[in-house]
């Protein structure tokens, strides 16, 4: 059976952050993932994965100035001494965690700056991040985002992360793929998922388009954890997604999704 995260930075925000670790193991939830673990210590994040037995899958690398629009410093000229010390207390983080993926965002291209610059730093950051996190035992996912949410992020289909992945080569360079933003930018999901199984790192769900319930929207989830199962998928699927109402009200759909898996 599949394992599912919960994301807290999206799911039972009717609780203080701290308190979603345990609303989430209450819920059935084996894991977690979440944007950004900064803003709180390594030892009382480590203590409430400690207290509910949860998995630490996944959080970002810090991405700039978030308020002012930020979402991402990896492919920004001139910041990557800024990346290159964002890298180390990621990694800082991992290891206290034990969190074994960790997601580099890119960010928006500078309205001074080419694509082909932001491109070129991007690139050199990604290498260098990779050969930090190799060491660690550490997986790099990039994530392509839609156009809708995040105009201007520098990478928005799966066949440019593809390309990227494949440029730089380094084994633990992976593709996040969130199902949510895919559909968004391409659809054809179903081909999508039989055709770069290799390249995926991590899988992301949410209905579309209004990122609700998975059982909410134009994505036939049942169909796609039935293409997942048979693409022999073996990671978490993070269910980074924002509840139509509170949280618990609209899990019925995780009950369907493992009988699935079964």
């Amino acid at each position: 059976m599949y394992r599912f995260a919960a994301n807290l930075s999206m799911l039972f925000t009717e609780v203080p952050f701290l308190d979603r670790f345990k609303a989430a193991q209450d819920a059935g939830f084996e894991g977690v993932e979440f944007l950004f673990p900064y803003e709180w210590s390594k030892q009382d994040l480590k203590a409430r994965l400690d207290d509910t037995g949860l998995e630490q899958v996944l959080f970002n690398l810090p991405a700039g100035n978030w308020e002012k629009g930020e979402r991402g410093i990896a492919a920004l000229p001139g910041r990557e001494g800024e990346f290159q010390h964002s890298v180390e207390l990621a990694l800082e983080y991992a290891e206290h965690l034990n969190c074994r993926k960790l997601h580099v965002m890119a960010g928006i291209c500078p309205e001074d700056e080419t694509l082909e610059s932001c491109f070129e730093v991007y690139l050199a950051n990604l290498a260098y991040v990779c050969e930090q996190a190799k060491a660690a035992d550490v997986m790099v996912l990039i994530e392509p985002l839609n156009t809708r949410a995040s105009p201007g992020y520098l990478l928005s289909h799966q066949a440019q992360a593809r390309k990227i992945i494949d440029h730089i080569a380094a084994p633990n360079l992976k593709l996040q793929m969130d199902l949510y933003h895919a559909q968004i930018m391409e659809g054809d999901l179903s081909v999508l998922i039989r055709h770069q199984m290799d390249y995926v790192g991590h899988i992301q769900i949410a209905g579309v388009p209004d990122r609700h319930e998975p059982s909410e929207g134009e994505i036939n989830y049942g169909w796609i954890f039935s293409e997942l199962l048979k693409a022999e998928y073996e990671g978490w699927v993070g269910c980074e997604y924002t509840p139509k109402a509170d949280t618990k009200s609209g899990l019925g759909w995780l009950d369907t999704a493992r009988k699935i898996f079964t």
